[in-house]
């Protein structure tokens, strides 16, 4: 089956750095959007980044110009590059992927999350 693993949360004192990755594993056809969401409770779940099989990105307003997503085909991996974190930044961040499975290709893609990956940035 499918599967999206998040890694690399922590903590990070305000003005610091971190990167998170997401890895999909399974029988894979092709993986087409990734992106990063993050939720607080209570909250609803946030689009932070996105990314598609060409390259084209879509930020969010809260992050843009200190986040950057990118992601390696190859590995089949998506990376959030996080820097200048604000406390407000802390949150469960979640992976997400639209993916192709090889046993249903033909019908298209189908979302899949991560378990998510706890950024607690401190004040």
């Amino acid at each position: 089956q499918v599967q999206l693993v998040e890694s690399g949360g922590g903590l990070v004192q305000a003005g610091g750095s971190l990167r998170l990755s997401c890895t999909a594993s399974g029988s894979i056809f092709s993986i087409n959007t990734m992106g990063w969401y993050r939720q607080a409770p209570g909250k609803e779940r946030e689009l932070v980044a996105a990314i598609t099989s060409g390259g084209s990105t879509n930020v969010a307003d809260s992050v843009k110009g200190r986040f950057t997503i990118s992601r390696d085909d190859a590995k089949k991996t998506v990376y959030l590059q996080m820097n200048s974190l604000k406390h407000e930044d802390t949150d469960v961040y979640y992976c997400n992927a639209d993916i192709s499975s090889v046993a249903r290709w033909w019908l298209g893609g189908m979302d899949y999350w991560g378990t998510g990956t706890l950024v607690t940035v401190s004040s």
